[in-house]
């Protein structure tokens, strides 16, 4: 195999070897009489892991799902009801128009900037979009920028709906 081939087979190939490392760890070895042996990580491991970035099983540049907090339509009507929180629906403009949250700012992800945000007014920012997939991904980046963990609405607007809460139209 050529170095330009090789080149171009070695960047898609590194983020395995950590996984090939450690599914190599997982063999058993035997002493000279026969013994077998506890496994092993094999020579090496704790680099590659630490080259490819991984802490503590995570990988580096990721964010753990404990970043975000999943709240229930149910626990998200209450802490509205209370006044604290600062709503925010990631969707396109066209989506919210069709219905929305009452009092939810609109952010479409797309336009998303934890540091346009502002200061803290003292209100729980939560997001929300129409499945949750892009509030996780708003709320990531929120999390990231502040460190500390985002309210998200597990489910987006569906699973808010499906729990009979009231949508306004605009």
């Amino acid at each position: 195999m050529t170095p330009n081939r090789l080149a171009l087979l070695l960047p898609p190939a590194l983020p395995l070897a950590p996984l090939l490392l450690a599914l190599a760890a997982c063999g058993e070895t035997q002493d000279a009489g026969g013994k077998r042996d506890a496994p092993s990580a094999p020579l090496g491991f704790e680099l590659a892991m630490a080259g490819a970035g991984a802490v503590g099983g995570e990988a580096a540049g990721t964010t753990s799902a404990a970043t975000l907090v999943e709240l229930t339509p149910e626990q998200l009507a209450e802490q509205i009801k209370a006044g604290n929180v600062r709503l925010i629906d990631v969707r396109t403009a066209e989506e919210v128009a069709q219905g929305a949250i009452a009092g939810a700012e609109n952010i479409p992800l797309d336009q998303f900037d934890p540091a346009k945000l502002g200061p803290s007014d003292g209100r729980k920012v939560v997001l929300y979009c129409r499945s949750g997939k892009r509030s996780a991904i708003a709320g990531e980046k929120l999390a990231a920028a502040t460190g500390e963990p985002v309210d998200v609405l597990a489910g987006g607007i569906l699973a808010w709906e499906a729990a009979g809460q009231a949508v306004e139209k605009r």
